[in-house]
């Protein structure tokens, strides 16, 4: 018994690889054993290999079975080995499966894939962004980055990363040299706002460092933080409460407006913004207006510059960025025609 226990343990700290080929190994072996004992029974290689993998499977369908003693003798290794490393091979495989998903959820993991949006800090607002995002397109894959200790949103498209944002191996591991943009959320674990801030300032800072041309959304709590911002090349920069203050405000002195915002700030409600690639045939703002509005999109800016409705005579210049309102299913037909 205690070298029976001695083989047991040594079996089990072998390593996968080594498990799979000696299970091969045993299966092609025999499989040409039991042939050369046994060509009339089998008849093939082929019938000899599905008698071996029924065995070992615990299947046994009856359909070929050996004759000879030999054969027989055989089969009884079989019995005694092969089904023992064949259960050794399959429990081996559903603890790699075990471990890879405790890894998961516990964001040890590093993210394989590109074009991702990464979501810095978990807390509500994070969680209502990651849901917008998965909303927004369909193969869009999402990578939260937070220090705690397991997964906070699980779906399928959605990979976390447990460790310290602001560390490069944490950005290495979501991907961050190949993202498409990073998001920022204050830390709603950190009472003085001052800290609060300065935390995401030093991840902006480590993000830039990192992959420059990633681009990068924060939200920020004091507006005095925002030059401080501003020096580590932030791209975008909301503050904290001022949309929602902004939008009460409007709501409570246009009646209805608040509707309108919503709509915009919102990919799964009403209407949104879209970005349109220029016809090279526009060559005024006036000449892109008139033709988006024939196909049911509304020309509103050229990057930041929402006045171009009051300019429409101007020419469009090289580098223009233009943006309608629009749904779904219009911006889809306007972009396959513009190719």
């Amino acid at each position: 018994m205690p070298l029976f226990l001695k083989l047991t343990f040594k079996l089990l700290r072998l390593n996968h690889s080594l498990i799979v080929l000696l299970t091969l190994l045993l299966v092609l072996v025999s499989s040409t054993l039991a042939f050369l004992l046994e060509p009339d029974t089998f008849g093939s290689w082929f019938n000899a290999l599905w008698w071996v993998m029924t065995t070992v499977a615990t299947v046994g369908y009856g359909d070929y079975y050996p004759a000879t003693v030999p054969g027989k003798v055989l089969a009884m290794l079989l019995y005694v080995f092969g089904i023992g490393l064949l259960s050794l091979l399959i429990g081996k495989i559903i603890d790699s499966l075990a471990e890879l998903q405790r890894r998961r959820e516990g964001g040890k993991l590093k993210f394989q894939g590109a074009g991702h949006v990464i979501v810095i800090n978990w807390s509500k607002k994070a969680q209502l962004a990651v849901e917008e995002l998965l909303a927004s397109e369909a193969a869009l894959a999402v990578v939260v980055v937070d220090d705690g200790a397991k997964h906070p949103f699980d779906h399928p498209r959605v990979h976390f990363v447990s460790g310290d944002p602001s560390s490069a191996e944490a950005l290495e591991q979501a991907g961050i040299h190949h993202a498409r943009s990073a998001i920022i959320f204050a830390d709603p674990r950190i009472d003085d706002s001052s800290l609060v801030d300065g935390k995401s300032l030093l991840i902006a800072s480590s993000i830039e460092r990192a992959a420059p041309a990633v681009h990068t959304t924060v939200e920020i709590v004091l507006e005095k933080h925002i030059l401080n911002f501003r020096h580590v090349q932030v791209n975008d920069f909301i503050l904290s409460h001022d949309a929602v203050s902004r939008l009460a405000v409007r709501s409570a002195l246009k009646e209805g407006s608040a509707d309108l915002f919503t709509q915009l700030l919102s990919r799964t409600y009403g209407e949104d913004v879209f970005e349109v690639p220029a016809d090279p045939a526009w060559v005024t703002y006036g000449d892109a207006f008139r033709s988006l509005l024939g196909m049911g999109a509304t020309l509103i800016a050229d990057r930041t510059d929402m006045g171009i409705n009051r300019k429409l005579e101007s020419p469009i210049p090289s580098d223009a960025r233009l943006f309608v309102i629009t749904d779904g299913e219009t911006i889809t037909k306007i972009r396959s025609e513009r190719r």
